[in-house]
């Protein structure tokens, strides 16, 4: 059979890769094709892989947050594995990301048959992360707002979050227990990391403090917490503990009944958080990682 591996150009073609993502992994959030559209950038790029015109696969490489990094996402349909199609899949992202510069390769993994196919292709393990859910079976209770903090959502106040990247957000995403720091431009900053909803707590006007979810059309009934994070000033208050709880009463008044978060599993508080509030641990990720050959 002959092999195609061609960019994403028509929404049929967007439809086509989202697809694939839905089908290989079905227990996250995949994006809708507007949203797709939205985060096309010189740096991105999204391929379909079709066989005598058939659709078997797909991929994406972009700048990574990770600093100095760039990804790369190929996934092959599971009745066409085994045929090399991921290998050619991945040798195309790669190129892609080797001409913008990077001399780190970030993949992931979260089952045995991914890692060690990435393995076999010179990746090695730099980091995990594990995957928490909460099951709503009725209300949720938030506890007390702590004394001078109030909470409000950034789609009710357009521009504080675009506003609290350099006070809060570059200190947020410092904290976060990675091998490689992460390098989150303002741009990223709104486009990949605002939840909706997404709370916000303020003091004296400014964000101490966030909790969000991201929905998911695709299954209205789950949903993915978005980043929750503390300023540091700010924390052993149960700040995070309340806006966690915010976000889950937001859910189960939603009719939400699954809620799940990424963790890295060197965050302990985050963790034992989660673990205080109820969520089980339900699968765990595999950060990869590789030098270009600029690296």
């Amino acid at each position: 059979m002959a092999l195609e591996i061609t960019p994403c150009v028509t929404d049929e073609e967007y439809d086509a890769w989202r697809r694939v993502r839905i089908a290989v992994v079905p227990y996250e959030r995949t994006q809708s094709v507007a949203e797709l559209r939205e985060g096309d950038t010189p740096e991105r790029l999204l391929v379909l892989a079709r066989e005598d015109g058939v659709v078997v696969g797909h991929g994406m490489a972009n700048r990574a947050d990770s600093a100095a990094s760039g990804s790369v996402i190929p996934r092959v349909l599971p009745e066409h594995r085994r045929r090399g199609v991921g290998t050619a899949l991945l040798h195309r992202l790669v190129e892609h990301v080797e001409t913008l510069g990077f001399p780190m390769l970030r993949a992931g993994a979260d089952d045995e048959e991914s890692l060690a196919f990435a393995r076999r292709n010179g990746f090695e393990e730099v980091n995990r992360e594990v995957e928490q859910t909460f099951r709503i079976d009725g209300p949720v209770e938030p506890t007390p707002r702590p004394d001078g903090i109030e909470v409000v959502t950034a789609q009710d106040r357009p521009g504080l979050w675009e506003a609290a990247y350099e006070r809060f957000g570059l200190e947020a995403l410092a904290g976060f227990a990675v091998d490689t720091p992460l390098d989150v431009t303002p741009e990223s900053w709104v486009r990949s990391w605002l939840g909706d909803p997404m709370f916000l707590a303020l003091h004296d006007g400014e964000v101490v403090g966030c909790a969000g979810l991201g929905l998911d059309p695709d299954q209205p009934a789950r949903a993915e917490n978005g980043l929750t994070a503390v300023r540091s000033d700010w924390r052993g208050r149960g700040l995070a503990v309340h806006l966690k709880l915010v976000t889950l009463a937001w859910a189960a008044d939603h009719g939400i009944t699954e809620v799940y978060t990424w963790t890295q599993d060197g965050n302990g508080p985050m963790r034992s958080l989660n673990t205080r509030l109820g969520y089980a641990t339900t699968r765990v990720g595999i950060q990869l990682a590789r030098p270009t050959r600029r690296g």
